[in-house]
Formats: structure tokens, sequence, C-alpha cells
């Protein structure tokens, strides 16, 4: 049997066991393993690692705990602006969207995209007209209200800051779901979606949905899904990175991993992780912060974590 494997993320930054109460601890597990089921069901009926990717990130974009779909963060006009990007490796193709309001579930749009449209990124009105064209799911104003994201915005309201919800910092922005996989033929993929940061202004669009930023995949080298600062991962091109240090110099996937997090993200100054997977089945989930929401499955070994104490 060909070696198969998911990893998913629903968000890096200060995520600490002392502020965490076991019931809130025990929600972001079980929506965890939920998510990292679904993904893997698919992979384990034959399905592609696309498939995986988007079935996983859908459940992740259905809990209000994460970031990204029902859970997304009120920008500066108190709305929902949401990124999502898909990609597969072994034609690197993909689809993403980015300001899109009232869209249930951004990463199906993006998935739409990478399969029946010839460009990769649609924005705002168009990628809601092209929605339209293929029967994706809007949900009212109402569906994305969550209690505990309105006060997040309420407190940095009418200012310039901007925070995202694993934070304790108003200048911290981490925050995001994703997921990568590899399929019985050996296809990766990799899917990233964010609602952003809270409180956000003049459209601003992060790394989620930007190819070879917050998310890349290949079949000869690795997928790679980031979660973090986006405006630092945009600026290292992290998740491209990664696969170039694997496919140029030769690194494994941990090396390259931990290259790109734990030296050139930080040394720009930026927080955050990724999750990744290789051609051979190989999971590294490396981040620079105090936590990252994470989770893998594969034939042999499930792993579900949230702090840095949490072992593999």
């Amino acid at each position: 049997m060909s070696k198969y494997g998911i990893a998913i993320h629903g968000g890096a930054g200060t995520i600490l066991k002392s502020t965490m109460t076991p019931e809130k601890e025990a929600a972001y597990r079980s929506a965890l393993t939920k998510a990292l089921n679904a993904g893997y069901q698919v992979l384990e009926n034959e399905g592609s690692a696309v498939q995986a990717v988007e079935k996983a990130i859908i459940e992740l974009e259905n809990c209000p705990l994460f970031n990204a779909g029902k859970g997304a963060v009120f920008n500066a006009l108190g709305q929902h602006e949401m990124d999502a990007s898909i990609m597969e490796g072994k034609s690197l193709q993909g689809g993403a969207i980015a300001a899109v309001r009232n869209v249930k579930n951004p990463i199906i749009l993006a998935n739409k995209v990478l399969q029946h449209s010839d460009h990769i990124l649609l924005i705002g009105e168009g990628a809601a007209k092209f929605a339209k064209q293929h029967d994706i799911i809007f949900e009212s104003d109402e569906y994305f209200h969550d209690e505990l994201r309105y006060i997040q915005w309420q407190k940095v309201k009418d200012t310039d800051q901007f925070q995202l919800d694993h934070t304790a910092d108003p200048k911290e922005y981490l925050g995001t779901v994703g997921a990568v996989a590899l399929d019985q033929l050996g296809n990766l993929s990799a899917g990233t979606s964010t609602g952003g940061m809270t409180n956000k202004k003049y459209g601003r669009v992060g790394d989620s949905p930007i190819m070879g930023a917050g998310n890349y995949a290949n079949n000869s080298t690795c997928a790679i899904s980031c979660t973090g600062s986006g405006e630092y991962i945009m600026r290292a091109m992290t998740a491209y990175d990664i696969s170039a240090l694997m496919e140029y110099k030769n690194m494994s996937l941990q090396e390259a991993g931990d290259h790109a997090i734990m030296k050139t993200l930080l040394d720009l100054g930026g927080d955050g992780g990724v999750v990744s997977i290789d051609k051979h089945g190989n999971i590294h989930m490396p981040f620079n912060c105090e936590g990252m929401y994470r989770a893998s499955k594969n034939q042999t070994h499930t792993f579900i974590g949230i702090y840095k104490d949490d072992l593999v």
C-alpha cells in the first residue's frame, strides 16, 4: 500500500496552557480531531489529496473556534472578509480567492477556481460573481457573528491597531487554518483559509491566498500551509522557500522547515509556523511562537497538539 497522510493547523500564536481552561482545550482538540479524521478518511478511501485538504478545511471553517469561515474575525467596518487558496502538486495548478464576504466555505470557492477558471486568484466582487455561477453557498452576516470575535473587535475598533485571535498583544497578528496531504497516488496538495486580522483596513490581503507565500505544493518536494504574521511570510515566501531548500539544497523536510521558520522568518521579525508533508509521507510541523493548533495522521500514527511541549 502506498504511504499517505495529512496534517492540519488551526493557527499559531500566544497559546499558553496557563490561560487555557480544560473545557476550551478539550473543544480545540475535539475540533482538530474531527477535521483531521474527515480529511484522512478521503485518503483512506483512495480520494485525492486536493479532496482531502478541502474536506479537512471545510470542517475547520465550519467551527467558530478558528479564524476562518464561521469563525472569521471582524474587519474595521465590522464585516467578515475572507481569503483562501488550494494548490495541487502534480501540475502546480492553484486556485485562490481574497476579500470575499458571506461565502460559507471559502476553501470550496478556491477549489472551484482551481477546477474551473483559467485564473489563479479572484478577489472581491469578481470572486462573488464567480461563486454564484458555481452554486457556492452564501450565508448572512448573522451566521458569521461570534461573540468572542465581536468582543475582540470592540477592543481595537476605531483605532489603528489590529490583531488576530491567538494573541495577547494587539500588535501581533497570527492565525489561519490549513491542511496538507499526500494521497495514495503520490500527489500532494496544500490549502489555507483565513478571516485575516481583527480590525484590518483598506482591503488588506495576507499570505493565505498567495501561492508560494502562505501555501505551496509540488510533487517533487512537499506541500506547505503557513500560519502567522502574513506580511513577514509574504516577504520570506515561506512556503516556496521550504520547497526550494529541499529542491536546490537537498535538505530534508525537517531541515528546510526549521531553517525557514526558526531562522529566516525569525530573522525578519516574523512569528508563525507551518504544517508540511513531503513526497515520501514525512510530516513536520515547526513553529517559532508559544503554540500552534496542529494535528497529523498516517497509517501508523495520530497526533493532536497545541503547546510546545506536546510531543509527536
